[in-house]
């Protein structure tokens, strides 16, 4: 199956910046490549996490006098502090996310921007002291969900040269279902941090094809990330920044073969973003993502097979089953498709039933149900030969009686 889309698959990014991902289980067989990452969905809704309580992160700004409070000793020694070190920055107000100045910077002035690559310096621990993480230069993307939220809020707050500590709710690190082998779920973790550098990102005018890919496809593995765990939101904002940067204009000439490697790179985060508008009931969107999918594959299983899903969302069912035909004609054998078909044409049947059915009331005619059951099979024009001869008589015998009065006139 050409580039059939790639979604993403179980596992979590491997450090904090990037992502390795283990491979699919045999579930996933029956629409997905080796590659490939999500079952097409089954019968049962799986239960997805309440991200109400989730900030979008350019709704965290910088206040110019933060409240500080919360008093807490430090937990880990990371350095002299030239200020209070009992002092803490609730950074969104719900104490789930705080920041401590260890070391201090060269100024208000000197924190980094939205859109800049920075780099830092990282520790990561647990609440039991375990080191999981140490990365002495690791390079991100500010605002672009490139890392940990919990870094992505509060490296912004950093000035150049600061040391902070960081304590993290779970719910900025890795969620509910952690990172294996190292991270348990929903634990929290203090980050020990220091900005090293802040610089404006590339220019995408100016990137190479190559460099293009590389820049995409860590976008949408980022993106991968956040829909396994089932931030889909997130999840959403990668695919769109990968897309931005494949369909961003450029002032380089580009080879045939990295021309079809941004395309495919396009139509696995055009699938991906389908599947996350999906999960988010968002049909019209995910409707536009199939679309533009199938527009360069026309062959596309997944598109084909998600187009069909939210078409059968809206109650359209009589679009929905001929794409699902489709689909099961490219991959016969597809069990899934063949579920969701059969499921499509019997909710069809009773829909149609149920039209006939209110036709009838609006005609004032009965329903077949309540006719006696002798005249079920007889038709309007069942009409005895014997009385139709007799009116073909009296008929004939009108015109010939019409015909004599004519002549004696």
């Amino acid at each position: 199956m050409a580039s059939s889309g790639e979604e993403p698959r179980s596992g979590s990014p491997g450090r904090a910046g990037t992502g390795t991902e283990p491979a699919p289980t045999a579930d996933a067989a029956q629409l997905d490549t080796a590659e490939d990452f999500e079952v097409l969905e089954e019968e049962e809704e799986e239960e997805e996490e309440d991200l109400s309580e989730l900030p979008p992160l350019e709704d965290v700004g910088r206040p110019p006098a933060p409240p500080w409070g919360d008093a807490q000793p430090s937990e880990r020694g990371g350095g002299d502090t030239a200020e209070d070190p009992q002092e803490w920055l609730d950074v969104l107000g719900s104490g789930l996310l705080k920041k401590k100045t260890l070391v201090p910077g060269q100024g208000v002035d000197t924190r980094p921007r939205k859109g800049q690559d920075v780099t830092i310096r990282l520790k990561a621990t647990l609440e039991d002291g375990s080191v999981v993480e140490e990365n002495p230069a690791l390079t991100f993307t500010l605002g672009d969900c490139d890392v940990l939220q919990a870094l992505d809020l509060c490296v912004q707050l950093l000035e150049m040269g600061e040391t902070a500590l960081i304590v993290s709710d779970a719910k900025y690190c890795y969620g509910a279902q952690g990172r294996s082998p190292d991270v348990p779920p929903n634990a929290a973790l203090t980050l020990e941090v220091e900005l090293l550098a802040a610089r404006d990102a590339p220019d995408l005018e100016l990137l190479s094809g190559k460099e293009k890919v590389e820049l995409a496809n860590r976008k949408r593995e980022r993106g991968n990330f956040f829909y396994q765990q089932a931030d889909y939101v997130l999840a959403i904002n990668s695919y769109d920044i990968a897309l931005k940067v494949i369909g961003s204009s450029s002032k380089v000439d580009f080879s045939p073969n990295e021309e079809a490697e941004l395309l495919d790179v396009k139509v696995k985060c055009l699938n991906n973003l389908a599947a996350s508008q999906l999960k988010l009931d968002h049909y019209e969107a995910a409707l536009k993502s199939c679309n533009l999918v199938l527009e360069h594959q026309p062959g596309n299983i997944k598109a084909l097979f998600r187009k069909g899903k939210v078409l059968a969302q809206q109650g359209e069912y009589r679009e929905a089953i001929p794409i699902l035909k489709a689909a099961l004609k490219l991959e016969p054998s597809n069990k899934t498709i063949h579920a969701e078909l059969s499921k499509l044409v019997k909710k069809h049947a009773d829909q149609k039933n149920v039209e006939t059915e209110m036709y009838r009331k609006m005609l004032g005619n009965p329903s077949a149900a309540g006719a006696p059951g002798k005249c079920k099979d007889k038709l309007p024009w069942s009409i005895p030969w014997k009385w139709l001869f007799g009116a073909t008589a009296i008929a004939l015998g009108g015109v010939a009686l019409s015909v004599v009065i004519a002549a004696r006139n």
